[in-house]
């Protein structure tokens, strides 16, 4: 059930948007972590489309391209300015592709 344009009860966004400069800093900043979840080293970690949920602060679901025809889910935590601001990598998906849809998890 959709409350309104682009986003479903519960402040989920729906529609993917373009990964843009704030997005790709968000994920620079948790490479590392993706990586060591992930157990490999990443070359390319270029963020290509997002979908956000705000919670207690906001959650980004963001589509990564690893390399060649690979790409990684990320759902990335953007903590509020009272709980330390921040971001802190909470889940990866492996084995991804351009054409699977961003989802929650």
């Amino acid at each position: 059930m959709s409350c309104g344009q682009g986003r479903m009860c519960g402040g989920v966004s729906n529609v993917p948007t373009e990964a843009d400069e704030k997005i790709q800093t968000i994920c620079d900043g948790v490479k590392a972590a993706a990586e060591e979840k992930a157990g490999k080293k990443y070359e390319i970690f270029k963020a290509k489309s997002y979908t956000s949920q705000v919670v207690a602060g906001t959650n980004y679901f963001i589509k990564v391209h690893v390399g060649e025809e690979d790409h990684v889910h990320l759902r990335v935590w953007a903590k509020l300015p009272h709980q330390g601001s921040g971001t802190e990598l909470s889940a990866i998906q492996q084995g991804k592709s351009h054409c699977d849809p961003i989802e929650h998890f």
